[in-house]
């Protein structure tokens, strides 16, 4: 059963190597796409939530946030209610990419699925779901500081 984990990563690492020399006529690199996404998706999403949600530290998504705001993708405003929080937002030039990144995902899923008949389809899609779901449970309890026992 090793070879799951090691399949998945390689998909991954496949399809991120893929969409950042897709991506990088548009300055986006090393994943910036899935922050921007994420945004565009959730517009006045606060850092830590977004990197909740792409299951990232707060450094890293510190440094991608930083590069989406540098090169004009996505901007922060101050909360009304409190000046700490800093919600964020994509800027037009951010709106104008997230077509093409949604095609391009898009595209990916059916280049993935390719010789999946619907039922199969929506099975890996249930099983990976449950594979994440496992993974989070740790992903939280060494996040916290936490070391698992093997």
């Amino acid at each position: 059963m090793r070879g799951i984990l090691r399949e998945i990563g390689m998909i991954a690492r496949a399809l991120d190597s893929i969409s950042n020399i897709e991506f990088k006529d548009y300055d986006l690199t090393k994943g910036q796409y899935l922050y921007l996404v994420r945004i565009c998706e959730n517009p006045g999403i606060i850092q830590e939530k977004l990197a909740e949600m792409i299951k990232v530290d707060r450094t890293t998504a510190a440094r991608a946030i930083k590069k989406l705001e540098m090169n004009g993708f996505i901007e922060k405003k101050e909360d009304k209610h409190n000046k700490k929080i800093k919600k964020l937002f994509p800027t037009e030039k951010g709106k104008s990419i997230y077509p093409f990144l949604i095609r391009e995902n898009d595209y990916s899923n059916i280049v993935s699925l390719e010789g999946f008949s619907e039922s199969e389809a929506e099975t890996l899609s249930n099983l990976l779901r449950r594979v994440r779901k496992n993974i989070e449970k740790d992903w939280e309890f060494v996040k916290k500081g936490n070391k698992r026992t093997y």
